[in-house]
């Protein structure tokens, strides 16, 4: 051994998980060592040049709510805003930034360095040393020990990666990035339960060389909103995205060359991301469809790359530029780098406590993609509750567990857990029983008062968040003490769904009564309150009688395990479970309530329907 180093807590890694991990742990009052190939990749955008969106819009509010650093850092990255899911209610709105990869970067180096109790240190960790039952540290590839008590490995996509291009294989976690090989055999020695993953990304394309005035235009939206609650406004400048789409010769070139892709030949033997399918699945998959829509995403203002969202791919070189220069505006287009397929080692998450830390050995987290999930958003969350647990057992403190009620930080430790993975587990709302209450708007009302008790949260957030509070709860208050009869309430536009009825000006917002009126009735409270509060005030009362009954159906699958499900049941006659669903309750015919939802997809909506099933074939029998 060269030198040995002493730390409270190592990370292994400098992504999304291993970042978060760090700074969380060192808000605690940890010292920490975080561990990187490059100094270059703290923080890096392997793939698409974006942070958010549906399901994970709602993890990056909840890091953000915890102090954490993703919501900052793609507000200061972010050059185009646009709030997904906004023609349905809140609690399933997506807010997603476009970012700008190096401006996004930069901010997380500048806060990794500027933090006085957090180390990067420059090597490949090689070796996790296992002292009995406990972590002792960590070793390095030129012989350099780090000793502590906590070890989070946040490995993404380098342990054995290997990168194909059709029967083209080269190792690495990422292009041009060797992989930790050394790293993956000996956490396969210490855990077992390995397993295989895929991923891909599709190539680059020179802006310069998209004909941009055949394509159609996509702008951000006029009302922009943040990622960040300490966030108002964006600060980068804003862009406008263009929109193209494949088209019958683009999938007849796709289509005759499928068995070159290394997806098809046999190379890969990792399952890839379902959700965000090659376009070789595209075309295949849904051969009904004559063209499939690509969005055209600059990757930062000083770029000229452009990262065509939409056609990942493993096929070869010369097929990507017969296919891609078939597509309006990219007759002529330069391809600066191809795409590829990725796969790499995973280790089952059943193996974790919820905690993230691994049964049996005291001290070894793990977070991110080495737990089979896929993502910035669900990579950082997991690495925030690592930190702070990784923290907790080096210089004492309070643990975290977050509860599926709470967050869907919460939903995704407990599916990974409890259900593990067959594939790389992407966060949606449907997978959230309570995601009435989970919205995004409320985010730091679920969460940052944990975090304030874990210590993991900033004055100044504190600060923010308290006015915050003060402004709602008297916005409330004034509301709820504002009585209104049937005849007042009709002054304002709406009449009551019956007679006699009477209440407060808060009952009847749920009604979706316009702010305006109600601002403008005789309590003057309600006439100087800031268009935040206003908002969330209408979102509280629209969802609070939702809110209620969704408490209720939690209660009833918490009292359900035990219930038997009758043998033999043709699952195919509830058409309100989904395909995919009926097949496999036919395939598995659980014997209880408790067998069903451990069930890879089996969602507690799913659940509650499923009961409902049981209990109406019992009425009838």
């Amino acid at each position: 051994m060269f030198h040995v180093k002493h730390f409270d807590v190592i990370v292994i890694g400098a992504g999304h998980a291993g970042t978060e991990a760090a700074l969380a742990a060192a808000r605690r009052g940890a010292m920490v060592a975080l561990v990187s190939f490059r100094e270059a990749d703290l923080g890096v955008m392997s793939c698409n040049p974006a942070i958010g969106g549906i399901g994970k819009g709602h993890l990056v509010r909840e890091i953000d709510a915890m102090d954490g650093l993703m919501g900052v850092a793609g507000d200061y990255s972010g050059i185009q805003y646009r709030l997904l899911n906004r023609s349905r209610g809140p609690a399933v709105w997506g807010p997603r930034v476009q970012s700008d990869r190096s401006r996004y970067s930069a901010f997380v180096s500048r806060v990794v360095k500027a933090d006085p109790r957090v180390q990067l240190v420059i090597g490949e960790a090689t070796d996790i040393v296992i002292e009995g039952t406990k972590v002792g540290g960590v070793v390095l590839g030129d012989g350099t020990r780090l000793v502590s008590p906590s070890v989070i490995v946040t490995s993404g996509t380098f342990l054995r990666g290997r990168i194909h291009i059709g029967n083209q294989v080269e190792t690495g976690g990422r292009v041009d990035a060797d992989p930790a090989d050394r790293l993956g055999r000996r956490i396969e020695e210490i855990i077992g339960q390995r397993g295989r993953l895929k991923t891909g990304t599709p190539a680059r394309l020179r802006s310069s060389t998209i004909d941009w005035d055949r394509l159609e235009r996509q702008d951000g939206d006029t009302d922009p909103v943040m990622l960040s609650f300490m966030n108002k406004r964006p600060v980068a400048r804003q862009i406008a995205c263009g929109v193209t789409a494949t088209n019958e010769r683009t999938h007849e070139i796709i289509n005759a060359n499928l068995h070159l892709s290394a997806m098809r030949q046999g190379n890969i033997e990792g399952v890839g991301p379902r959700y965000c399918p090659s376009i070789e699945d595209k075309t295949t998959r849904f051969a009904d469809k004559s063209s499939h829509n690509i969005f055209l995403e600059p990757e930062g203002l000083d770029s000229d790359l452009v990262y065509p969202n939409g056609i990942s791919t493993s096929l070869p070189a010369d097929v990507q530029d017969a296919f891609i220069r078939t597509i309006t505006g990219l007759e002529s287009v330069e391809i600066a780098r191809y795409g590829y397929a990725i796969e790499y080692d995973f280790f089952d998450p059943r193996a974790l406590l919820k905690t993230l830390a691994v049964k049996g050995i005291e001290g070894l987290f793990l977070a991110g993609q080495i737990n089979g999930t896929t993502g910035y958003e669900e990579a950082a969350a997991q690495g925030l509750v690592a930190g702070i647990n990784a923290a907790a057992l080096s210089v004492g403190g309070e643990s975290w567990t977050p509860d599926r009620t709470e967050s869907y930080i919460g939903v995704m430790i407990d599916d990974l857990v409890t259900r593990g993975v067959n594939e790389p587990y992407r966060m949606f709302t449907s997978r959230a029983e309570m995601r009435l209450t989970l919205r995004p708007d409320n985010a730091d009302q679920r969460l940052t008062p944990i975090a304030t008790r874990l210590g993991v949260v900033s004055g100044k957030r504190q600060k923010a968040f308290a006015e915050k509070m003060e402004k709602l709860e008297r916005a409330i208050g004034s509301l709820q003490s504002t009585r209104v009869s049937k005849e007042d309430f009709e002054e304002f536009g709406r009449p009551l769904p019956k007679a006699g009825v009477s209440g407060s000006l808060h009952d009847f917002l749920r009604l979706e009564l316009d702010f305006e009126a109600v601002r403008n009735s005789q309590n003057p409270a309600l006439r100087v309150l800031d268009a935040d509060t206003q908002s969330q005030v209408v979102i509280e009362a629209f969802y609070r009688p939702y809110v209620e009954r969704q408490t209720r159906e939690v209660q009833q699958l918490r009292t359900m395990d035990d219930v038997a499900i009758p043998h033999g049941l043709d699952y195919s006659r509830f058409a309100s479970l989904s395909a995919e669903l009926q097949q496999k309750l036919s395939q598995a015919q659980p014997t209880t309530m408790a067998e069903a939802g451990r069930l890879e997809g089996m969602t507690p909506a799913a659940m509650l329907v499923l009961r409902a099933h049981i209990g109406l074939l019992r009425k009838s029998a």
